[in-house]
């Protein structure tokens, strides 16, 4: 006999699992976090991810991108760490900044809710009230996304005394609800080239620094350089409190996109399941499969400049500082089985040498991203005269662009010493100036959330090239950006040949520039880059990767 009751769906309680690193940082936390949301997702469940930066700013805008990498924006404007951008394309979702918390934020919440009197006039403490805010604010990212499991990222490694309170705030969600918390430990198990074995230690040291702030590791992802064997696994199993079942192999791959592959040939998703007595439904990866079988099956090799300045960190390049676009020309790169060979080209090169402008032939197309300043701003106006110049295809995004009118004013418009007011606020021929309100900013050194920030719309003029490839009338995009095309010399430029393909209306502002008489000139004051997913490229990302296939 049925009855109406057990006919209902049973409502099971939120889940959470938290990532946290061991022995270094970059290790792979994000990708990790990533990769089990999309396993989870692909399972059934709704899935949703934070990301806790143990930094005392408040947001990631006034990072600096040698330092931190690439800051990722939001479409409700909030300026976040890169991985935040990783649980977008892997999840293909949008998050709020609900999904992401620093120390700063944390803090000053607390303190804004006591100058209010929220506390009722008790005495406000480090302990419990900081973890209480981080719970608070973990459990809200769920509320908003309604998620049946919410992962998160812990940022830095186990032992950190900037995230101690973060991992006490996990600590109290999981006594309070000890059977739907998780811990994994992402930790790397290094090969001394010297020695030629793979050494446990590290892992150990970092799941006892784990233990001493009152957390078990439920899991361990072994990062590696190759394959854990049996032996490791029994090690890390016997000293870290686990069972061997629980000790994942995550060795190094040719692609972030292969990890929820290799993660689910140990069905860990299912294991994950288990553990939050959680039923498992039909495994659906068939999308994600087909996608890292195009990765697999692009074997022809198509050169990638990036035009910038934010690369070299001492004797090493940088790659994090443009970590989306990067993904965005992989993602339309493998659409058309093309293989992208990427290189970094330093703007301040050209400066000193023109004749270097020649090595840009060899590339298929070249791509100025977003920045500040004025380090390479020369290099990179000469760099964009050559590529017009020799048909070479160009994508310019938010710098990139305005710079971009800057070399056609100066070269094409004949505009004498047209500048921007970033580079020269005294330049008589202003082609890029602050945006109104923004001069306030400036002065006032009221830097930080300030910018024009998060998803605008943009209205695509009719027979463009950019129409043409978003096949749209009007389209959505995310800005990060201070600076706008003066309208004084709008119809300056169009006349000399200039086409503005796209406006916001709301404003009046410039949002899209492009040549005609050109394979492929397109520059965009938005970032499209940072809604590109490998599942779905962004249309100007495919349509400069089609003309550089053509090139």
């Amino acid at each position: 006999m049925s009855s109406r009751k057990n006919n209902k769906t049973k409502k099971i309680n939120p889940k959470y699992i938290f990532v946290v690193g061991g022995v270094m940082s970059g290790v792979g936390k994000g990708i990790t976090t990533s990769s089990i949301a999309l396993i989870l997702q692909s399972r059934g469940f709704k899935v949703t991810a934070v990301k806790i930066d143990p930094y005392v700013n408040v947001d990631a805008g006034t990072m600096n991108p040698l330092e931190h990498g690439e800051t990722f924006v939001l479409a409700d404007g909030l300026e976040c760490d890169q991985d935040m951008g990783n649980y977008e394309r892997f999840l293909n979702t949008e998050l709020t900044r609900t999904n992401y918390m620093t120390t700063g934020s944390v803090y000053q919440s607390v303190i804004e809710q006591e100058r209010a009197l929220k506390f009722g006039g008790k005495c406000v403490s480090v302990v419990p009230h900081i973890p209480n805010e981080v719970t608070e604010r973990i459990k809200n990212a769920q509320a908003t996304h309604n998620a049946d499991i919410t992962i998160i990222e812990i940022g830095g490694t186990a032992g950190e005394y900037e995230n101690l309170l973060f991992l006490e705030a996990a600590r109290l969600l999981k006594l309070e609800n000890p059977a739907d918390v998780l811990f994994v430990l992402v930790s790397y198990l290094p090969i001394p080239s010297k020695i030629g074995e793979m050494k446990t230690k590290p892992t150990q040291h970092a799941s006892r620094l784990l233990n001493s702030a009152g957390i078990q590791a439920d899991m361990i992802v072994a990062r590696s350089s190759h394959p854990l064997d049996e032996v490791r696994k029994q090690k890390l199993s016997t000293m870290c409190n686990i069972a061997v079942d629980d000790v994942i192999s995550a060795p190094d791959v040719d692609s972030i996109y292969h990890v929820p592959i290799n993660f689910e040939i140990d069905n860990l998703s299912t294991k994950i399941l288990k553990k939050l007595d959680l039923r498992p439904k039909k495994r659906d990866l068939k999308e994600w499969t087909s996608f890292t079988q195009k990765i697999d099956g692009s074997t022809k090799e198509l050169k990638i400049g990036i035009v910038g300045k934010y690369f070299n960190s001492g004797n090493f390049v940088l790659s994090d500082a443009y970590i989306s676009v990067i993904e965005a020309i992989k993602h339309a790169s493998y659409f058309y089985k093309q293989k992208p060979i990427i290189d970094w080209i330093d703007s301040s090169e050209f400066e000193t040498d023109s004749k270097k402008l020649t090595n840009l032939k060899q590339y298929a197309g070249i791509i100025i991203p977003g920045g500040f300043g004025e380090r390479g701003v020369e290099g990179k106006l000469k760099a964009i005269q050559y590529v017009r110049e020799n048909k070479i295809p160009y994508l310019g995004l938010c710098y990139g662009m305005q710079l971009a009118v800057v070399e056609f004013a100066r070269n094409v418009a004949k505009i004498k010493n047209a500048h921007t007011t970033e580079i020269d606020d005294k330049t008589e021929n202003p082609v890029i100036t602050t945006m109104e309100g923004q001069d306030i900013n400036i002065k006032d050194g009221v830097m930080g959330g300030t910018m024009r920030l998060g998803e605008y719309s943009c209205e695509i003029t009719p027979k463009t090239l950019t129409r043409k490839l978003y096949n749209l009338a009007q389209i959505q995009e995310r800005h990060r950006h201070r600076y706008e095309v003066n309208n004084q010399y709008r119809e300056e430029l169009e006349k000399a040949g200039l086409t503005i393909a796209g406006i916001n209306q709301d404003n009046n502002l410039v949002e899209i520039i492009e040549l005609s008489n050109h394979p492929f000139f397109i520059a965009t004051q938005f970032h499209p880059e940072l809604i590109s997913h490998p599942l779905n490229p962004h249309p100007l990302f495919k349509g400069f990767i089609k003309a550089c296939q053509k090139r």
